[in-house]
């Protein structure tokens, strides 16, 4: 048996055999998407975070107290005189029904209602009346008259000479209520305003025109 050895000396090659491997199959990625992970106990604490919230936001808005309402459901007037000897000065006497109206869910007190009268923006005097109770969300009609004697008019005779002479008088009044509301050991000052405008006819002594205005 020849050796490898003679073989190479012979001049004869063994057989050299050149190969690829065979591809093997790409392998296959998995991506696996999972649901966003859901925590009952955060959404139960988010829940009951906003519901309390929501809740103390409706606590506040009910209980938080507002100005009553005020207006003016009658105004009357009750007797005007001009006197013009020895000075020229007023008689004048209003009657005037003011409507005061608890937008809150409670009762609140208030202290007095105040009825002033003026003449181009001056104040010729005022009436106070007594204190009074409404509760909740109700209304309460307050009566003032106001009775003026011997108001004497010094800056502005000439535009009262000047309306009396054409028969009519403007005048302004004012109604003011005011009071403290009390809860849970603190206090809350209240009040309300309404503004008239009226016109007077000097010669039957009656409103011919009137424009309230809250303020």
């Amino acid at each position: 048996m020849p050796s490898k050895t003679s073989a190479s000396r012979s001049g004869v090659t063994p057989t050299q055999s050149y190969y690829h491997p065979i591809p093997t199959e790409p392998e296959t990625q998995y991506v696996i998407v999972l649901p966003r992970y859901y925590n009952p106990i955060r959404w139960r604490r988010g829940l009951i975070w906003l519901g309390s919230l929501l809740l103390i936001a409706a606590i506040v808005f009910l209980l938080w107290p507002s100005d009553p309402e005020v207006s003016v459901v009658r105004l009357r007037l009750e007797h005007l005189r001009v006197h013009t000897f020895p000075t020229l000065n007023l008689d004048i006497t209003l009657d005037t029904t003011v409507k005061v109206r608890n937008r809150d869910f409670y009762s609140i007190d208030f202290n007095s209602l105040i009825v002033a009268i003026g003449y181009r923006g001056k104040q010729l005097g005022y009436v106070t009346s007594d204190h009074g109770h409404i509760k909740a969300r109700g209304s309460s009609y307050i009566n003032a008259t106001l009775e003026l004697k011997g108001v004497e008019i010094f800056s502005d005779v000439l535009p009262l000479i000047e309306d009396l002479a054409k028969g009519e008088i403007t005048f302004d009044t004012v109604s003011r209520i005011g009071g403290q509301f009390g809860l849970f050991l603190f206090e809350f000052p209240l009040k309300g305003k309404v503004s008239c405008e009226i016109i007077v006819n000097t010669r039957n002594q009656t409103i011919e025109h009137q424009n309230c205005y809250p303020e």
